[in-house]
């Protein structure tokens, strides 16, 4: 669905991410993981056409996206959660949801299904955004990346600040996205939590990819989670 070949980024002439390179297959979930500086977010901002690549390429469902506008990235199919929920505060919790909404024929997700994942937000339609929890922002966040009807959500920090009661349902959330066909890149911090839910992982290191494996390898590997993540 996504591949990433060998790419080179650039922020002035600070050279950050090197020779990267990746696959994400259809119904998947892939963590990308890393230490703070180490390149995740430029990879995200170059895959989302919001930070060009300078060399390499990156194909979406058969399509060269390499350097393509943001906004026609995210009509092929690419959704974004970006860290910190950045719902509106000053709207109603179904405006939120709704700013996503294409009304395609095609379209997978509506307010019914996204209703269907987050039982807990039918009752908040009608509240303000500053109203709801920091887990009830971040479902609203995640509702409307929904709407977007994309094929593949990148998740920017899911867990950023949630209490584990909530993060274990955004969790089950997430794999019920990828058993609904959405396939899910996921940027963490929080390591034990995106090792639960992915099938194979990424670790980034000073703008490359120091490990390409099973997310069980890492698990089973105390000596490797501490090479490549300092845990």
């Amino acid at each position: 669905m996504l591949v990433v070949e060998d790419i080179d980024t650039y922020y002035g002439k600070r050279h950050v991410l090197q020779g990267v390179s990746l696959k994400i297959m259809k119904n998947e979930i892939v963590a990308l993981l890393g230490r703070n500086g180490a390149g995740k977010s430029t990879l995200v901002k170059s895959i989302i056409g919001r930070q060009p690549a300078s060399n390499g390429d990156i194909y979406f469902c058969g399509n060269n996206i390499t350097n393509l506008a943001s906004h026609r990235i995210a009509r092929l199919g690419i959704g974004v959660l970006n860290q910190g929920r950045s719902i509106f505060p000053t709207l109603t919790t179904l405006e939120n949801i709704m700013i996503g909404y294409k009304n395609r024929h095609n379209q997978q997700w509506d307010l019914d299904s996204i209703l269907g994942i987050f039982p807990a937000l039918e009752g908040r339609l009608s509240h303000w955004g500053w109203q709801l929890s920091g887990g009830e922002q971040q479902m609203v966040a995640i509702a409307r990346a929904l709407m977007t009807n994309p094929k593949m959500l990148v998740l920017d920090e899911p867990s950023d600040g949630l209490a584990p009661l909530i993060l274990n349902k955004i969790g089950k959330t997430i794999s019920l996205m990828c058993q609904l066909g959405v396939s899910v890149i996921l940027v963490e911090q929080n390591v034990p939590f995106a090792l639960q839910l992915v099938d194979r992982v990424y670790v980034m290191n000073k703008g490359r990819i120091s490990f390409d494996g099973h997310a069980n390898m890492l698990k089973e590997n105390t000596t490797l989670l501490h090479r490549y993540l300092g845990i």
